[in-house]
């Protein structure tokens, strides 16, 4: 399924947060795939790339036109790098009818790949991307549209700890300007709730700076901490011609590597920082240096 990435970038200029501090931990280096054939065409190409960029934690998209032979084998060899492979997939309509279908295509999919694969070949979490506010009823059923998507949320969840999985969604850091006011979940702030109703989230904090990542991920780092749930902060690779302060395609690799040794520095005393996300391969692969 592809990505609504496009979208997301007219939803993106809010700002907040302070931080607190708890216990230093070993940061996690994540990435987003989200295009299997990858390692469909170039298996050992793939697991060089993400080893070479030191990344222990792969999001990888489901795509039922692959064999499940082929998951097998490159979730095999990124198990032997000692990299946690979790079950990628999501759209804006998998919180309505029109994408019912979908949703449910992935859970009955991962339901029978988990049982059927070698104990060394499953899955070791999943990670959803849904993004509703690229739904035109955003803006017109805002209300609606949030409560679907708590609705979704909770479904995953629950599916996600009935197969012992860890269950991680993507958020937008302007999230933790967006309330909640219904009978199901309450009041509240989206971010928050997203927090604590999931075994982490990461954090769409796509700015071209540290200063910038810093401050637009406090907030969410804090709420982490609170309810003892991991927070990843994300950045940019993709170009956006549009808005090039979210993405490091200007600067190159090299700025966007200093860029995150400044907020390792920063978080990495929270008991909540899961470490950096880079979105995503395709992207990072022709960044350049």
């Amino acid at each position: 399924m592809k990505k609504f990435i496009t979208l997301f970038f007219l939803f993106i200029f809010l700002l907040g947060g302070t931080p607190t501090m708890a216990q230093a931990q070993t940061p996690d280096r994540a990435t987003w795939l989200w295009n299997p054939w990858m390692f469909y065409e170039q298996p050992q190409t793939t697991l060089d790339f993400l080893a070479a960029k030191d990344i222990n934690t792969v999001f990888v998209q489901i795509d039922r036109d692959i064999p499940k032979a082929k998951y097998h084998a490159f979730i095999q060899g990124a198990h032997k790098l000692n990299m946690k492979v979790l079950a990628l997939d999501g759209a804006p309509n998998w919180i309505n009818k029109t994408g019912a279908k979908a949703k449910n295509n992935f859970k009955n999919w991962l339901s029978n790949y988990q049982t059927y694969a070698p104990a060394t070949a499953r899955f070791d979490g999943i990670h959803v991307d849904i993004e509703p506010y690229a739904l035109a009823e955003w803006e017109t059923k805002r209300g609606a549209t949030v409560r679907s998507f708590q609705d979704v949320i909770v479904e995953l969840a629950n599916f996600s700890k009935s197969k012992n999985l860890r269950f991680e969604a993507d958020i937008p850091f302007w999230f933790d300007e967006i309330l909640y006011n219904n009978a199901a979940y309450g009041k509240g702030n989206l971010a928050e709730w997203s927090i604590k109703s999931t075994d982490g989230v990461a954090l769409m904090s796509y700015r071209d700076t540290a200063q910038a990542i810093i401050e637009i991920s406090s907030k969410e780092m804090a709420w982490g901490q609170q309810y003892g749930k991991k927070v990843r902060v994300g950045v940019e690779t993709m170009q956006s011609v549009d808005y090039p302060f979210i993405s490091f395609h200007e600067e190159g690799e090299a700025a966007m590597e200093r860029a995150l040794v400044d907020v390792q520095t920063a978080f990495g005393s929270y008991s909540s920082f899961a470490g950096i996300s880079v979105h995503h391969v395709g992207s990072w692969m022709t960044l350049q240096p």
